[in-house]
């Protein structure tokens, strides 16, 4: 086996995360809380949705079903030539999942974090149950838990750039425009009956997780180290370079936690090649992740009829030149204001002003990109919540209808509030 060098991660990293082509696919990755419709606080045996969907046979449209480690539901849809088709196709292979879970009683809901119940660790691959030690050792213990068995997403899959000048300007338009994204798509006050001061806390949750791993690529002093101008796959070996190693395969086949050491010391042993590095890019988890294409993390998942939203927004405001422009702008001003936009969504003033700007320029894009329908959907969802300053996560209501079972580890209860229905997650300065 040739020995993986420092230069060789670069090169991988240039030619295969980075791998340049002509933008308009879309494609999108939805994930789903599975609630029991007539006991929505009971938590669901993951061995159930599995049988209902096997039986159901593989959706007709080509998406990929998958599951996490606390049974949320995953379906993954083909890359498509525009939002208009990804939209289509994911739809329908949603209703087909809807449907073959209804048979059992079975709900898919959509929220960043499930708002009722605790986490349940129902993984039975032997790598979960090592990325579950890794984080244990680390001290997030809680996060850990939380962001692998009770978050839910919806992570829209863009094209890098039609070449290296364009992947540039795309990824920098990615980053700067993930606040806002954060910010409008807000939808999850609450972890396990509890509210957490954030109106996205599955962001909150991923920031405070591992920072060396979920943090922005290009956060300044940050893992990425390089800022915002930084060559593309420059930052991105350097981060991958000096993220901790998460999960390792054993001799004999098997899965062990993390050697405790970072990729690039790791290197200096000789014993990682190229199927290491693969897997190790597989555990970060930054919020734009080159994968040959470019993946948006920070959207929180969001119930019918509204997931196709961000989905359409994020392909207009990247595929779309004059759309493009227009975000470059907007976001400008808020690019680092990630943990304004976790706890404050769009109550944020200047995150609100951005937010109705891309949603403007959006709006005037799909209609060029074949999205007319969309456009509709995208108008709506800005009317109701856009518009007035307001994300999804401020239609939950101040007090929980019932009290759910209570997590086995008790979060800290917050200073103010009523401390059986608030606690707090504190954000990295």
């Amino acid at each position: 086996m040739t020995r993986l060098t420092i230069d060789g991660v670069y090169q991988h990293i240039r030619g295969v995360c980075f791998k340049n082509g002509p933008p308009g696919t879309v494609g999108a990755e939805t994930e789903w809380l599975v609630v029991d419709a007539a006991d929505p606080a009971a938590h669901v045996p993951a061995a159930l949705p599995r049988a209902l969907l096997d039986a159901a046979g593989p959706p007709p449209r080509g998406s990929k079903i998958t599951y996490e480690p606390g049974g949320q539901l995953e379906l993954s849809s083909a890359p498509f030539p525009g939002p208009a088709r990804a939209h289509r196709e994911l739809a329908a292979d949603i209703a087909h999942a809807r449907r073959a879970l209804a048979e059992g009683g079975l709900v898919l809901a959509g929220h960043g974090v499930d708002p009722v119940r605790p986490p349940l660790f129902q993984a039975d691959h032997p790598r979960y149950a090592c990325m579950r030690g890794y984080f244990d050792a680390g001290g997030f213990t809680d996060a850990g838990m939380t962001m692998m068995c009770s978050t839910a997403s919806v992570q829209v899959c863009l094209d890098i750039g039609a070449d290296a000048a364009d992947a540039g300007r795309r990824w920098r338009l990615a980053h700067a425009l993930g606040p806002v994204l954060v910010a409008a798509f807000a939808n999850s006050p609450r972890r396990a009956g509890r509210r957490t001061g954030f109106r996205s806390t599955r962001q909150a949750t991923w920031t405070v997780l591992d920072p060396c791993r979920t943090l922005p690529v290009h956060t300044p002093g940050g893992p990425g180290g390089g800022g915002p101008d930084e060559e593309p796959a420059e930052a991105w070996t350097r981060y991958a370079l000096d993220a901790r190693v998460m999960v390792v395969r054993t001799a004999s086949g098997g899965w062990a936690a993390g050697p405790g050491m970072t990729f690039r010391e790791w290197l200096r042993t000789g014993e990682p090649g190229l199927a290491e590095l693969e897997y190790h890019l597989s555990t970060l988890f930054p919020p734009v992740r080159p994968r040959g294409w470019l993946e948006l993390r920070m959207i929180d998942a969001l119930p019918d009829p509204y997931w196709p939203v961000p989905v359409a927004v994020a392909a207009a405001l990247l595929d779309d030149p004059r759309a493009s422009g227009r975000a470059e702008a907007a976001t400008e001003p808020v690019a680092e204001r990630w943990g304004e936009a976790a706890r404050d969504g769009l109550a944020d003033p200047a995150l609100a002003g951005a937010a109705r700007a891309c949603f403007d320029a959006a709006l005037e894009a799909l209609p060029r990109m074949g999205a007319g329908d969309l456009a509709a959907l995208v108008d709506e969802y800005a009317r109701r919540y856009v518009e007035r300053g307001r994300c999804p996560a401020d239609d939950v209501p101040q007090a929980a209808p019932s009290r759910p079972a209570r997590p086995a580890r008790a979060p800290e209860a917050a200073a103010a509030g009523d401390p059986q229905e608030t606690e707090t997650l504190t954000w990295p300065r």
